[in-house]
């Protein structure tokens, strides 16, 4: 795809779209973007490289974009493999270009790669610049967003900032997105930084003091316009607040008992006027969607089958994973089933205990086996409980 940023600036990524699993765990239909730019000046400057799975495509973009001219410096924003994977190429094609990057960079790059004794290295910490002729380099730290070492890099000429992985987005730049920008940039987010939200926060304080007209993130579309509302977008993700009033309802249910419970308690909250109810079923739908509308919701309600002295695994997989997000600040009820000895609700409210200022309001609602008449009581006070939370 023809991405166009400016006469000097030039984008230089690919899409990736065979690769069927992010990370090895986050499913992808509408593939991936490794994103590398170029500074053309008097000097020349390499913004990061891409995934060794497009490399050779990569390869021919940036020896085009150079016009037979040699990159004088390789900026180096973060290291994951997805951005990191052609350096050792980069390296072979031009052995003499400077490689720069911050004293984590360079502690870590030997992990990834045979860091020969040759090899020149700029190192640069917080503030320090880099001037290529009319365009020059600020460099600031960006700690756990989301690896030691990142750094993001600001372009003051054309008022660029290279953002990393921050304003990333799941999608290759050639697939069109009916659901506009924020629900796979959403996705992306609280699956991969969503842990890091303090250091996000510390980012977006540093960006602040910057005059931003351009965004160029390490995955998905170049951010030029409305600025506000990306920059929006990810304060209130990373400061851990719902981004829209609703429900999520998130079922594990083993014989469809669990399931027609779920989808009943869903409609007795649209009954009260809940005008947003998502309903999940955790065995079969995309965690990592689940995840990311338990994040954007402010009201959760989980309804497990007991397991094993337990809760259905995908129902403890799934509280397991929003632990490890840093899953915060919203108000949760818990509905069990159990033919004999139910236990799922102590399993879930001991996750959820670990989770700061989640509150678990109450009933706890216990169904034996199916959903009775006698139950429909117990469903509607935990219905009035999280319509008025």
């Amino acid at each position: 795809m023809d991405v166009k940023i400016s006469d000097a600036v030039k984008y230089i990524g690919v899409d990736d779209k065979t690769i069927d699993l992010f990370e090895s765990q986050y499913v992808v239909p509408e593939g991936v973007s490794y994103n590398s730019y170029l500074i053309l000046d008097e000097k020349v400057a390499l913004m990061d490289t891409v995934d060794a799975r497009c490399m050779d495509e990569w390869e021919n973009k940036l020896t085009q974009a150079l016009g037979g001219r040699t990159p004088d410096y390789l900026v180096i924003s973060h290291l994951e493999p997805d951005h990191a994977g052609s350096i050792g190429r980069v390296l072979e094609l031009f052995p003499d270009i400077t490689l720069v990057g911050n004293a984590k960079t360079f502690a870590m790059l030997p992990q990834f790669f045979a860091v020969a004794p040759e090899i020149k290295m700029h190192t640069v910490a917080e503030g320090d610049t880099l001037s290529l002729g009319v365009h020059t380099l600020s460099f600031f730290m960006a700690p756990m967003v989301h690896w030691p070492e990142v750094m993001v890099t600001y372009e003051s000429s054309e008022k660029i900032l290279f953002s990393a992985d921050g304003f990333g987005k799941f999608g290759a730049l050639d697939a069109e997105d009916a659901e506009g920008w924020a629900c796979e940039a959403r996705r992306y987010y609280f699956n991969i930084v969503g842990k890091y939200g303090a250091p996000v926060q510390a980012l977006l304080k540093k960006a602040a003091t910057l005059d931003i007209q351009t965004i160029c993130p390490l995955h998905g579309p170049i951010l030029n316009e409305n600025l506000g509302y990306y920059i929006g977008l990810y304060d209130t993700w990373s400061s851990y607040k719902p981004e829209n009033t609703g429900v999520l309802v998130a079922y594990a249910s083993i014989h469809g008992n669990t399931a027609k419970v779920a989808e009943k308690f869903a409609e007795l909250l649209r009954a009260r006027g809940v005008e947003k109810v998502v309903v999940s079923d955790l065995a079969r739908e995309d965690m990592a969607e689940v995840i990311e509308d338990a994040f954007r919701y402010d009201r959760m309600v989980v309804a497990g089958a007991s397991y094993d002295g337990g809760v259905f695994p995908c129902m403890q997989d799934f509280l397991h994973h929003l632990q490890a997000k840093a899953y915060q600040n919203r108000t949760v009820g818990v509905i069990e089933n159990g033919s004999w000895a139910p236990c799922a609700a102590k399993t879930m409210k001991e996750i959820l205990e670990t989770m700061k200022n989640v509150s678990v309001v109450e009933p706890t609602v216990t169904i034996r086996s199916t959903m009775k008449d006698a139950d429909l009581a117990s469903l509607e006070a935990l219905a009035d409980a999280i319509a008025g939370a």
